[in-house]
């Protein structure tokens, strides 16, 4: 069913993201470490800044999982209704 009001209620893939941050983890903490052992302060400080960002990412994907159905709807619920504007009636 098209709407016309996608953009507005669109639903983020969470599961998605989920899985992205973790393989975004996964190489920043090699990154840190690689460099770090490696000798490269910079490379490694950059791959920790990544890590943090990542981190939090992680951090706000699994709030939003939790949160339920609501940020995370299954197939079987149907999209929202477009916000209708202050005033009008249906």
């Amino acid at each position: 069913m098209r709407t016309g009001s996608e953009p507005t209620t669109a639903r983020s893939p969470l599961r998605m993201r989920l899985w992205l941050s973790v393989w975004g983890l996964v190489w920043a903490i090699a990154g840190t470490a690689a460099f770090a052992l490696a000798g490269r302060p910079g490379w490694a400080a950059a791959c920790g800044v990544l890590w943090l960002i990542v981190t939090v990412d992680l951090a706000v994907v699994l709030r939003h999982i939790r949160q339920g159905p609501h940020y995370q709807p299954g197939r079987d619920v149907p999209p929202y209704e477009p916000p209708r504007p202050p005033g009008r009636r249906p």
